[in-house]
């Protein structure tokens, strides 16, 4: 009766599979033009005037023409002196510093984009790195194809020890899946720490972010897009349009992080979404029962070990993709241990989802 049990893995096998296929195809985009749109960037930010004049620095060694962009600075209530290092920052020729006009990020981003002069919006975070070739890319490939959106990669910077190595297999898994979709033509999710999109989709869309979640004022905007048929939102393939950003730095941060992304979850209007979110919620609390009822009944620990390695061979294929194409392959070494830690991972962040709104 137990093996049974398999049958659980039948649409999760069947989805990242077919994930994995849409994966496989993504290829490397290659400017071939001068972009001539201007764009504005937009930075939300609360308390970084640590980080800040690093992205800053990035942003102003831009490779593209200084009159084709602006950087908008919004501040949302910080107590630092993140507004005064942005004002006083001398390297930009266009640059704007504002303080949210309310509270919060997804306010933030509004405030930057109601005082943007372009139409044509990227946004990413004050934590974030990004190379000299990041935004002639992004524009580049904007003026290529004009799309609605366009969901760019983003990149955990190198640390060590197994917490960092865990928290860098799980976020290209979660980089595999929001690439695979994309290029599936059903997106699932997107970071806003490297998201682009059209100033006119984003006042059709953003009406209703769920203002009540902190988190979402990505992934929600992408479901609003999405729904509506013939909006063209695609994966930008390129290391020139990487973003990096740093791991979190201990456990509590790295699950508090992880319980405000998936607080969200139940406010999802998007079928695939939540599809894909419940059957690989069910694998996963399958496998770890499985694992439970084997350390009392051994005959059990057979099933298990077959569950386990069914399961964890789409998984491999949507990392292994991942690692290759961000130079990560070092760290599949580390896929088996994290394969048995991410169950309890998983289940140990979803009451954090109901206590873990209200920051960020």
């Amino acid at each position: 009766m137990q093996w049974l049990f398999l049958i659980i893995l039948i649409p999760y096998i069947y989805l990242i599979t077919k994930i994995y296929l849409s994966l496989s195809k993504i290829r490397e985009f290659h400017s071939a033009k001068d972009p001539e749109k201007f764009v504005s960037v937009i930075v939300a930010c609360h308390n970084e005037e640590k980080t800040l004049p690093l992205l800053l620095s990035d942003l102003a060694t831009q490779n593209i023409n200084p009159d084709l962009f602006e950087i908008i600075i919004v501040s949302d209530n910080s107590s630092d002196s993140t507004f005064e290092t942005a004002s006083e920052f001398s390297g930009i020729q266009n640059l704007k510093v504002l303080n949210n006009s309310g509270r919060g990020k997804k306010q933030a981003i509004r405030t930057g984009v109601e005082s943007s002069a372009g139409s044509f919006l990227i946004v990413t975070d004050a934590d974030c790195r990004v190379g000299k070739n990041w935004l002639h890319t992004i524009a580049s490939f904007e003026a290529e194809f004009e799309p609605e959106m366009i969901i760019c990669p983003v990149q955990l910077e190198d640390g060590k020890g197994f917490f960092q190595r865990f928290q860098e297999l799980e976020f290209l898994s979660l980089q595999g899946i929001t690439a695979g979709t994309a290029a599936g033509q059903n997106p699932v999710m997107c970071n806003g720490a490297a998201l682009a999109f059209q100033k006119e989709t984003y006042f059709k869309y953003a009406g209703n972010l769920n203002n009540e979640l902190v988190s979402g004022d990505d992934v929600f905007l992408l479901h609003n897009i999405k729904n509506n048929s013939g909006k063209k939102i695609m994966w930008l393939e390129s290391s020139e349009s990487i973003v990096l950003t740093k791991a979190s730095f201990n456990v509590s941060s790295f699950l508090s992080q992880r319980g405000r992304w998936i607080s969200k979850a139940g406010t999802y209007n998007d079928r695939f979404t939540s599809l894909l979110a419940i059957v690989t919620f069910v694998t996963i609390s399958a496998q770890l029962l499985l694992l439970v009822c084997g350390l009392f009944y051994h005959g059990i620990l057979l099933v298990f070990a077959v569950y386990f390695t069914l399961k964890s061979i789409p998984d491999y294929l949507i990392l292994s993709n991942t690692a290759e194409r961000y130079g990560k392959k070092s760290l599949l070494r580390w896929f088996l241990p994290s394969q048995l830690v991410y169950p309890v991972y998983v289940l140990a962040i979803i009451p954090l989802a109901f206590i873990k709104r209200d920051k960020w």
